[in-house]
């Protein structure tokens, strides 16, 4: 695939990238589980693949992504040449209190380099910052200044951050402290949350990743099979939405998941979008589903269905 520039980090990345959070086997919140065996042959797929961009968490499913990811990279002898790796600073516990402190950021960083292998870190994000306030971000002791500390260290060589409601990641945004963001849930067919993010986003040359492009689910299997959208309880709007969308599709004999992908790769102001994996031939059908012709119409009926603003996620 060809690769454009991942903001102003001077990394080149393809325009899709592998997401791995229900590698690590997250069934409490995907509905199944994955194991060992199939997560290191969907992940050598991947590291063999045209992709080069590669996303995941210190926090998913504990760690255990990192670790499996770490162990093909041992198996490869590293990370392949070009390819672009993406994690994330997470939380900790403190006598029962969420721990997202800089201290806590900093160990974050050493679990994720010693479970991938790796001494130094190509791209970190904040995760989910809003589980604080953005002054406790922000702080002299708190998770951003540590993290600003380890780049100046040559830890981290980019700094992102990543998380949901679109205001607060105007706010990191306009910090000039990174280099990428990536939201989720926010640029889909059903919701266009985000679309004023990504452009200004463009504008200080910060790279948009885009995550979740099926909305967890529902806009990939449809609203019968995933009744969940975004991973939380689905409005009776947005699940009729969901199904009329799913109907336009199979009229013109497309996908509703190619339509959900090609949604968020056609946006102008999109750097990648994160499609997760859990099996090795998803690899080659997300990029079929990637290619595949979609006809005018169908982008016009889809564009009607979508939900109006105040059904966003914002």
């Amino acid at each position: 695939m060809e690769t454009r520039p991942l903001g102003r980090t001077g990394l080149s990345v393809t325009p899709l990238c592998v997401g791995t959070s229900a590698l690590g086997s997250m069934p409490q919140l995907y509905g199944y589980a994955v194991d060992g065996e199939r997560a290191n042959a969907t992940l050598l797929a991947a590291f063999a693949g045209p992709i080069n961009f590669i996303d995941t968490s210190n926090s998913y499913a504990d760690g255990e992504s990192e670790r499996r990811i770490g162990t093909v990279l041992r198996e490869l002898g590293g990370l392949p040449d070009g390819y672009v790796l993406a994690t994330k600073v997470d939380p900790g516990s403190a006598g029962g209190r969420l721990d997202f402190s800089g201290a806590r950021a900093r160990r974050s960083v050493t679990e994720s380099c010693q479970r991938l292998g790796l001494d130094r870190l190509q791209v970190l994000y904040l995760h989910d910052p809003e589980r604080i306030s953005f002054e406790e971000a922000m702080a002299p002791d708190g998770p951003v200044a540590a993290m600003r500390a380890l780049k100046d260290e040559g830890v981290v060589a980019h700094l992102g951050v990543a998380g949901g409601p679109t205001h607060l990641l105007r706010r990191f945004v306009e910090t000039g402290y990174f280099e990428a963001i990536v939201s989720h849930n926010r640029c889909t067919l059903m919701d266009r949350s985000a679309l004023g993010l990504f452009e200004q986003c463009a504008h200080a040359g910060v790279a948009a990743v885009n995550g979740a492009p099926f909305g967890g689910g529902m806009l990939a299997k449809g609203p019968d099979a995933q009744p969940k959208y975004a991973y939380r309880d689905t409005p009776d709007e947005i699940r009729r939405r969901a199904r009329a969308m799913q109907d336009a599709c199979e009229r013109h004999g497309v996908p509703l998941s190619a339509a959900a992908l090609q949604f968020s790769l056609r946006q102008p102001h999109v750097t990648a979008t994160i499609v997760g994996v859990t099996r090795p031939e998803r690899v080659a059908e997300t990029l079929e589903q990637s290619e595949l012709a979609i006809p005018e119409v169908l982008w016009s009926e889809l564009e009607e269905l979508a939900a109006p603003p105040e059904l966003w996620l914002g």
